[in-house]
């Protein structure tokens, strides 16, 4: 347990890199709040949008989905960060984890939402159709808040697990914190640092664990 605690606990290197440590958290958040709202924004309007049944666009919107949803993460970062400057377009590596982790949460959120849409009843949608509302009404009025409610668990359950990927950036020299860590373990030649980032994730994540349970709680739909 000593040899362990002068590995992994060496209050000094901790100390020493601490400050970077909490640099890379605010990184991560601002990423991973980037994310979620461009990710979910964007999924549900895929699906409100296919939800007119325009059959090219459908089409296009599930072909665009499902590559997104087949592909890792990480390498929709590698390829918008190293492969896009080849045709003169340059992202910053903030940008390419942004868009790329928004694009994964945009293709999920946009199934998600479709399945919700399609577990409204049809008979809610005729009897708004009755009352004189148009389409886009009845979508938006009477469909939608249903179709969301029904979402809210599996949608909460996708967005924790993309806005934890935000740890990829690492690859692309984001300065979230896995790179700060990384980089604090190869100066210091010992492993604390990357102690010190793994309690920072739990720090970051656990709330947001807690807080995803008690929106299922409190807004999920209850048949």
């Amino acid at each position: 347990m000593g040899r362990f605690a002068d590995t992994f606990l060496d209050w000094a290197v901790m100390a020493q890199y601490a400050p970077k440590i909490v640099e890379g958290a605010w990184v991560t958040i601002q990423v991973a709040l980037a994310v979620v709202i461009t990710g979910i924004a964007s999924g549900l309007a895929l699906a409100m949008l296919r939800a007119f049944r325009v059959r090219m666009a459908s089409a296009l919107i599930v072909v665009t989905v499902d590559v997104l949803r087949a592909l890792p993460p990480l390498v929709i970062i590698v390829l918008f960060y190293f492969a896009l400057p080849a045709v003169g377009v340059q992202l910053s590596a903030w940008v390419a984890t942004w868009l790329s982790l928004s694009l994964v949460l945009m293709a999920f959120a946009e199934e998600i939402f479709w399945a919700g849409i399609l577990a409204v009843p049809k008979g809610q949608w005729e009897a708004a159709r009755s009352t004189g509302l148009s389409f886009l009404q009845t979508l938006r009025d009477v469909v939608l808040p249903q179709a969301v409610r029904l979402t809210i668990p599996p949608l909460t359950n996708r967005t924790i697990v993309i806005t934890k990927n935000t740890a990829l950036g690492a690859v692309v020299a984001l300065g979230e914190i896995l790179y700060q860590a990384q980089s604090a373990y190869s100066f210091s030649y010992n492993p604390s640092p990357l102690l010190l980032g793994a309690f920072a994730y739990l720090v970051l994540f656990i709330p947001v664990v807690y807080f995803g349970r008690w929106v299922e709680t409190r807004f999920a739909w209850k048949r």
